[in-house]
């Protein structure tokens, strides 16, 4: 089983910052980038690239809903050819910035409310899944649900993800919160242990759930707006570098 270590990036605006950047990039193989709708602007864009390429940290597209207010983690009614478009032109501004600095797209990871709305409706999976193939690259989501089954349909390359600084119910859904509370460490680090060593995850009220669909190979995520994420982030790289015997997964 390999792992690597993924973290939503580039989330601040103007002058407002979230999370230590520069930090994170020292301690994850993958960034994904916010491309402006919840978070980030051109200037911010185009430095978190710049700061992706000088750490070698290859770089994901981090489209989110139309809501700057809400952070993106707000539901919202949108037609699957909206957030077709949506997406689109989030993932157009970013590839500019990545043309800009010669390095190459890898992957597509919705952000926020979006995320778990495309996890439940397979049409709205559909449109995001394939803004992934029209830019043909991968596609980072919720083994189990939609995420996957709109991948496997369309033949789009999946790559599975875990939360470590997220909770889980007992049946498996993930819990999508506005904001982020501090998490002790110890408790990332039970819940990256669990799933590096049994493939399990760590629901909230203490059970154990196998991860869906015999998967074997994952992406372990932590949020740059996560309190400590730094320091959280360079725990789990410790962890999944101790455990991976040849390289990261993705």
């Amino acid at each position: 089983m390999r792992t690597s270590v993924n973290c939503d990036m580039g989330e601040g605006f103007a002058l407002y910052t979230i999370g230590d950047d520069e930090a994170l990039m020292k301690t994850i193989h993958l960034a994904n980038i916010a491309c402006g709708f919840h978070a980030s602007d051109f200037n911010i864009m185009n430095k978190t690239v710049l700061l992706a390429k000088q750490n070698g940290v290859k770089i994901g597209a981090h489209p989110s809903l139309p809501d700057r207010q809400g952070w993106g983690r707000r539901e919202m009614a949108i037609e699957p050819d909206e957030l077709a478009s949506c997406f689109i032109y989030q993932v157009g501004a970013l590839t500019g910035f990545l043309k800009l600095h010669d390095v190459e797209l890898n992957h597509i990871k919705p952000h926020g409310a979006v995320y778990g709305m495309t996890a439940r409706d397979m049409n709205l999976a559909r449109a995001a899944v394939g803004v992934a193939k029209l830019y043909g690259v991968a596609y980072m989501g919720l083994a189990g649900t939609c995420h996957q089954v709109a991948a496997k349909e369309l033949g789009v390359p999946f790559i599975t993800e875990f939360y470590a600084d997220m909770e889980y119910t007992p049946d498996g859904k993930l819990l999508i919160t506005k904001k982020h509370d501090p998490i002790p460490l110890d408790v990332i680090k039970g819940r990256v242990s669990k799933v590096l060593s049994e493939a399990k995850i760590t629901a909230n009220d203490g059970s154990f759930l196998p991860l869906p669909g015999g998967i074997t190979d994952f992406c372990i995520c932590v949020h740059s707006d996560t309190p400590g994420s730094a320091e959280i982030a360079h725990t789990v790289k410790a962890m999944v570098d101790a455990h991976n015997a040849h390289g990261p997964y993705v």
